[in-house]
């Protein structure tokens, strides 16, 4: 009998690489999304739909009665730092209620995997070392981070007292085809998509800000292999080198032909400066390493942006470019 797998936040950017990714391995996928920015043509079809925000116990409840999944995949959550700290009390509502109301019910129904996206940028703030390991204190700048560390607290209790078994997943800078380059989204789509459009790019600060950029496809693997991975434990998802910001602009520009100068604007408030994960313990563990490179990952996300310009425009035109 096929195992199911219950996979939140299945219609986003990441989310639904995972689905793919799991589908590909044989499990059954359910996805569980409430749409908020999440959209519903990114679901696999081969997928069953559920849409169902995780704040709502009840009707999570009847999801899992009807799916029965062996393991959770919880991808759903609100992901904007500025956002949060605006809105505290809103993501406390969906990141933490939400994921307590995930493993009640998944304790309830004897799942036996519990997988969650956590970030490794915001739940380490500032590291203490680089490359950051698992080992370093979490100490978020920002509600957002806060409430991601807080799940990770709570998961582990669930571990500790009813035996779920749990896979912590501390993403780096996750980019790709996808991410939403009109939104709050990732610094990769935002630039791609504007470069494509012939419009301006600015740069936060002096662009000399480090990040550990992880193509999307590499962060799915990864949830493939913590599913068939035994016992609990919490790893780094990111490629060990840092990228600046100033770095993926030109590699970007260059991949677009785009030619308008290279603009700074003000430093975002409370930004970090630097962040990139060592991660090791998931080589050792799930057998994971980044396979990507960053300009490889780029010309990829690039070409997918560049297909959806194009389709665009003959939407609007009638007429190939």
């Amino acid at each position: 009998m096929q195992e199911r797998i219950l996979l939140t936040g299945g219609a986003g950017f990441i989310g639904s690489h995972v689905a793919d990714a799991t589908l590909a391995a044989g499990y059954g996928v359910a996805v569980v999304d409430n749409l908020h920015t999440g959209k519903r043509e990114n679901v696999n079809p081969q997928a069953q739909f559920y849409h169902v925000d995780i704040r709502d116990a009840e009707a999570v409840e009847r999801v899992f009665a009807a799916e029965r999944p062996v393991a959770v995949c919880h991808h759903a959550a609100l992901a904007d730092v500025r956002a949060s700290l605006r809105d505290p009390a809103g993501y406390a509502q969906v990141n933490v209620i939400g994921t307590l109301n995930l493993l009640e019910v998944a304790r309830r129904h004897g799942v036996r995997k519990f997988l969650f996206a956590s970030t490794g940028g915001a739940v380490y703030g500032e590291p203490a070392e680089l490359p950051a390991t698992e080992a370093c204190a979490i100490r978020p700048l920002d509600p957002y981070g806060a409430s991601k560390a807080a799940c990770e607290h709570f998961i582990d209790t669930y571990r500790h007292n009813y035996g779920l078994d749990y896979a912590i997943l501390r993403y780096g800078n996750v980019y790709g085809p996808r991410q939403d380059p009109f939104g709050e989204a990732g610094v990769v789509a935002i630039f791609a998509g504007a470069m494509l459009a012939n419009r301006p790019v600015t740069i936060n600060g002096d662009g000399l800000q480090l990040r550990d950029f992880v193509y999307v496809e590499e962060i799915a693997r990864a949830n493939v292999l913590a599913l068939a991975a035994g016992g609990s434990g919490t790893y780094n998802l990111g490629t060990g080198v840092p990228a600046d910001i100033v770095t993926v602009f030109r590699e970007l520009a260059r991949l677009t032909d785009y030619v308008q100068p290279e603009q700074h604007g003000p430093a975002k408030a409370g930004e970090v400066r630097a962040t990139y994960l060592d991660a090791t313990r998931a080589r050792r563990a799930l057998g994971w390493t980044s396979q990507v490179s960053l300009s490889e990952g780029l010309a990829r996300t690039v070409e997918y942006f560049r297909n959806g310009v194009n389709r665009a425009i003959v939407t609007l035109s009638g007429s190939a470019p």
